[in-house]
């Protein structure tokens, strides 16, 4: 059986668990440590130890950590649910230098539109799938043929003349007691103009609101399928895992 560890850090907690690669489905609990306040480097880094060590790993046990921000190259670019010192912060190299262990660092809708790849509603599908998490914002992962393209922002294209997930995302839905048709409305504007501009094969829609996806998906007119998310919670933890294991060259 292939196993790998993912760890999810957020604004409010860091979750952890081991994966099996072959199924998407955690190896015993997962385990969640509230996040350091102030959220420094070094502070979650301490976290992330402890949640190594309450699992045991063994030292050949890839281990992915997913980040609320866009990554580089094991950097974080910026950030907006953490710490500000956490901006440039190599993640491998602070890791390998404070726990002695080599880590894959990558932003947190990457890892989950790549678990939807990988494990989940997008597993085996050819061509563009545009993973999109609609929560408190709206976070994006491009999949092409089965690999990652990361670092993509859709949250963020204009759409009447604001940022998209200030006009469509779940969290606007409540903020402004929308109706279902109402937001569902603003979601087709949203992605009609994602589809324009991208032309994907599917789009796959996660975040907690997908829970609910009978009642805006099927009303949404596109040029491809658009289905929920499979993963959905776990995603994250099954994307940063997967990820560390295509890493250090296990095949899936």
């Amino acid at each position: 059986m292939k196993t790998a560890f993912g760890i999810d850090i957020g604004g409010s907690g860091i979750k952890g668990a081991l994966v099996n690669l072959e199924t998407g489905g955690f190896i015993g609990e997962q385990f969640l440590i509230p996040t350091p306040q102030p959220s420094t480097p070094e502070a979650v880094t301490d976290a992330c130890a402890e949640m190594i060590s309450h699992f045991n790993l063994a030292p050949d046990i890839p281990v992915g950590i997913t980040f609320p921000a866009p990554v580089k190259n094991d950097t974080v670019r910026f950030v907006a649910n953490l710490d500000q010192s956490w901006t440039g912060v190599n993640v491998r190299d602070l890791m390998r230098q404070r726990i002695g262990r080599t880590v894959t660092a990558v932003n947190d809708a990457d890892a989950a539109g790549f678990a939807e790849a990988v494990l989940g509603a997008a597993k085996n599908v050819k061509g563009l799938v545009i993973v999109t998490t609609l929560g408190t914002g709206i976070g994006s992962a491009f999949i092409y043929n089965g690999g990652l393209i990361p670092n993509t922002e859709l949250g963020h294209v204009t759409l009447r003349g604001d940022s998209a997930e200030k006009y469509a995302a779940a969290s606007v839905r409540r903020i402004e007691d929308l109706s279902w048709p109402d937001w569902t409305a603003r979601l087709q504007e949203y992605y009609g103009h994602i589809d324009m501009l991208f032309s994907p094969d599917m789009f796959v829609v996660g975040g907690g609101v997908s829970e609910r996806a009978d009642m805006f998906l099927p009303h949404l007119k596109l040029s491809c399928p658009i289905v929920p998310a499979k993963l959905r919670n776990t995603a994250g933890i099954v994307g940063g895992a997967a990820l560390a294991a295509k890493a250090e060259g296990l095949a899936f």
